[in-house]
């Protein structure tokens, strides 16, 4: 940092030191590169910290544990202003958690942790296999399946069950389409809509179920999402709109939906790599959990976050400016040579004697959950995955010849097949 003082006031004068990326905007560059804008470009300048305009606008990017530690650091950044609002029209909802700093967050995060404990993340499980097990019963009839498909409304059902959202079994393929909100993100024309369509349906759906629990006409169990929005109350003791309370019931469903593009992936990775079948058939939840970190790890889910700068500071010699938008690379961190050994290897060992670091692993975010952003559900993930993957082990398929290949530009992305399983039987 370079200070210099006038007339007695201690002021921080700017550094040059980044690399500017040439160029008017780069908008169109980044839908056409995706998941490896980011690190192209800390590869090709040498460095984890480069500025280029997006949307008419300075944005710093940057990758690496150092920088995901620094864009953590509640006192630096802020997340107020950094969702665009296409992306709360679709996938976060306007005003939702994500948005939040401070004291409210905190005090947020808490309602969402507080459904996190064991006794109820094991009730996820427990639903989840059971789901697909139902589904599995129907299989005998198909001559395929389409297991992301399958895996959207398996995991609608469950999460929908331990939530406290009513939901009958010939509205679930139209209500699991909470994917479509996730499928809105960096995502222009059709699917962009098609994730406001799904995003308004959903809302006033729940905004109906909210209003019946706080009216008693819907009995809701008072450990159960659904009670925990209809009666949570802000800082102030007030309780949260109906809209709010929707909002963030959602943001513990659609997660939970979204799901099945991990599920789908890890039927490709044992596809791919068959030798792991023989490590993970003594059902060691050890190896299990190892294989689904790394599942989260290699696979490309949210390709970077997002946050504002609260007041300027200079890191690393490179001068951030209040406002600013500032881009951490999920994709690329998850990458990293620094983190993990052979990086574009799919290993679960690597996750053998791993410390369980805050900001190396980021596929949903870094830092501390409760104080954090972080997302609330990442282990409620990891449950579902586990109760998926046994689930998939008790199985018997054939996967016929298909288009298995994925995107590195669409973002999100998924294998073009969605992973088709044929001559599908319990063993």
């Amino acid at each position: 940092m370079i200070k210099i003082r006038l007339k007695g006031m201690l002021l921080m004068k700017k550094s040059n030191n980044i690399t500017r990326e040439k160029g008017l905007d780069h908008s169109i560059t980044l839908l056409s590169e995706g998941y490896q804008f980011i690190p192209k470009r800390t590869a090709r300048y040498g460095t984890d910290l480069f500025q280029t305009r997006l949307l008419g606008q300075n944005v710093i990017c940057m990758a690496g544990q150092e920088a995901a530690k620094m864009f953590y650091d509640k006192e630096r950044f802020q997340r107020d202003g950094a969702a665009p609002k296409r992306i709360q029209k679709t996938l976060f909802g306007e005003i939702g958690i994500q948005t939040m700093d401070g004291s409210p967050h905190e005090h947020r995060k808490q309602l969402f942790m507080s459904l996190m404990t064991d006794s109820r993340l094991q009730q996820l499980s427990e639903l989840t296999k059971q789901y697909w097990e139902q589904r599995a019963a129907k299989w005998k009839k198909k001559d395929k399946i389409v297991l992301f498909d399958e895996a959207q409304e398996v995991l609608c059902q469950a999460a929908c069950e331990w939530a406290g959202v009513p939901i009958k079994e010939a509205e679930i393929p139209q209500k699991a389409d909470f994917s479509n909100m996730v499928d809105a993100f960096g995502a222009v024309g059709p699917r962009h809509w098609r994730g406001r369509k799904a995003r308004a349906r959903a809302e006033k759906w729940i905004r109906q179920v909210i209003k019946k629990i706080r009216s008693g006409k819907l009995k809701a169990d008072e450990e159960s999402a659904a009670y925990a929005m209809a009666f949570h109350k802000d800082l102030e003791g007030k309780p949260l709109n109906i809209s709010m309370a929707a909002i963030e019931l959602i943001n513990v469903l659609r997660p939970i939906v979204a799901i099945a593009t991990y599920i789908t992936f890890g039927a490709l990775a044992l596809h791919k790599h068959p030798e792991l079948y023989d490590e993970l058939r003594d059902c060691s939840e050890d190896r299990t959990r190892m294989f689904i970190q790394e599942v989260r790890r290699y696979y490309p889910f949210g390709p970077f976050l997002g946050a504002r700068v609260r007041r300027s500071f200079i890191w690393n010699q490179c001068h951030f400016n209040e406002g600013q938008l500032v881009l951490l690379d999920i994709y690329g961190t998850n990458h990293d040579s620094r983190l993990w050994k052979e990086p574009y290897a799919f290993s679960p060992k690597r996750f053998k004697n791993w410390n369980g670091g805050l900001f190396d692993l980021i596929p949903q975010g870094g830092g501390d959950y409760y104080k954090n952003h972080r997302c609330p559900g990442e282990w409620a993930t990891i449950e579902a995955m586990m109760a998926s993957l046994n689930f998939l082990r008790q199985l018997n398929y054939e996967v016929p010849k298909q288009n298995l290949n994925y995107s590195m530009v669409r973002m999100p992305t998924l294998p073009k097949s969605k992973f088709i399983m044929t001559n599908v039987k319990l063993k």
